[in-house]
């Protein structure tokens, strides 16, 4: 064997584009403007959604700042209701909960501040 081989072409055995660059000479490309401030502005002019979508956005909220979800408002009388309400036993953080609050309001009632 004559030690050097003849298959493929030179260009075979050459580095060609398959270079191990520095970290300070790797080619970077620039990168995209991301979270610009105020790009998602329910109310933009240039947002893709539609006016329907828009409407019911602005419903929802108008609907929502009157009242509270069920399920909080349900949680601010009794801590173990929502738990109650989805069929399952409530939680012990949410018993003792309960226990302090009807202290609390045995307290204020005797103080006769409620």
């Amino acid at each position: 064997m004559s030690g050097y081989s003849n298959v493929g072409n030179r260009g075979v055995y050459e580095a060609g584009d398959q270079r191990n660059y520095k970290d300070s000479e790797v080619p970077r490309p620039e990168r995209y403007e991301e979270g610009v401030e105020n790009s998602h502005l329910p109310n933009d002019s240039k947002d893709e959604r539609s006016i329907a979508n828009r409407l019911a956005n602005e419903e929802r909220k108008e609907h929502m700042k009157d009242q509270d979800e069920p399920e909080i408002a349900a949680l601010k009388k009794d801590p173990t209701l929502p738990a109650k309400l989805h069929g399952n036993e409530p939680s012990k953080g949410a018993k003792v909960d309960a226990d302090i609050q009807a202290e609390e309001e045995e307290y204020l009632r005797r103080k006769g501040k409620a």
